[in-house]
């Protein structure tokens, strides 16, 4: 039997790349589309920003009220990949009519992430929100927290591009929760030092630093830069395209039909 699947934000990259992957993976269904236009209108009648050999997929129905695509459309997952604001609306939405969710949408904060929790908790539905859905990432963010154990003197640079609205990324929030487990507060570089130019040694975390750089060309990357005595260490990962968060996806679809709770970040469903 199929999963049957409804993506929010079909135009957008991510979101072409998500009904791209679902239409190609025989074992799912996409049976339904959520945008913030083209009520009533068919996925073949938009323009998708991935190209889609659509199919058996030609018809399938797009809505701007998420209540009533969710209330008309029998599904079993819902896939959100849009901006944090509506990503929370829609995935609460979603665990209200008892439909599991796979949320890409970085920018929660932390009263949100425990209102949807709560909420499917009390739903029985299970609901999987991960900051990045490529493999090499979750890796690296796994890497991370083994060598601030030895490495206490961090600094964080991510890059993406132009369009990304939230800062830092929920890449690297997460990472940066990750190597607070294993790492000792400690305040880096010089005690006097001092920016000419605001904001010029980026933001401040328990002492680590953090930079975001925002460039058209750019998808997603991130280095975790580890000072020591006499050497370096930098772990590093890129994202060249969005296919390479699909993988990522399809794993998470797999594991939220087993789960009813909500789980935060690829690496709590990944084998180490």
């Amino acid at each position: 039997m199929s999963i049957k699947v409804i993506i929010a934000g079909p135009r957008g990259r991510m979101g072409s790349e998500a009904i791209k992957m679902v239409t190609k993976e025989k074992s799912l269904q996409l049976v339904g589309c959520i945008d913030r236009k083209n009520n009533g209108k068919t996925l073949q009648e938009i323009e998708l920003t991935t190209f889609v050999d659509l199919n058996e997929y030609r018809d399938v129905p797009i809505y701007e009220n998420p209540s009533e695509c969710f209330e008309r459309v029998e599904a079993d997952i819902f896939i959100d990949l849009t901006i944090p604001d509506v990503g929370f609306m829609n995935t609460k939405l979603a665990i209200q009519h008892k439909i599991r969710s796979v949320v890409g949408t970085s920018g929660f904060t932390q009263e949100q992430l425990n209102e949807l929790s709560n909420l499917a908790k009390s739903n029985n539905v299970g609901c999987i929100i991960a900051p990045n859905f490529a493999i090499g990432a979750v890796l690296m963010m796994q890497f991370s927290k083994m060598a601030a154990k030895y490495f206490p003197d961090i600094e964080i640079i991510e890059k993406h591009h132009d369009q990304k609205v939230d800062a830092p990324s929920g890449t690297a929030i997460k990472t940066l929760d990750l190597i607070q487990e294993s790492r000792e507060n400690k305040n880096q570089g010089h005690p006097d030092e001092t920016e000419i130019i605001k904001g010029s040694r980026g933001g401040d975390v328990s002492g680590m630093r953090i930079h975001s750089i925002r460039l058209p060309g750019l998808v997603a990357h991130q280095e975790v830069v580890f000072g020591g005595k006499s050497e370096l260490l930098t772990i590093k990962h890129d994202s060249f395209n969005r296919d390479s968060f699909m993988e990522g996806v399809k794993l998470a679809i797999d594991s939220v039909m087993e789960k009813n709770e909500l789980i935060y970040g690829l690496e709590n469903i990944l084998e180490f």
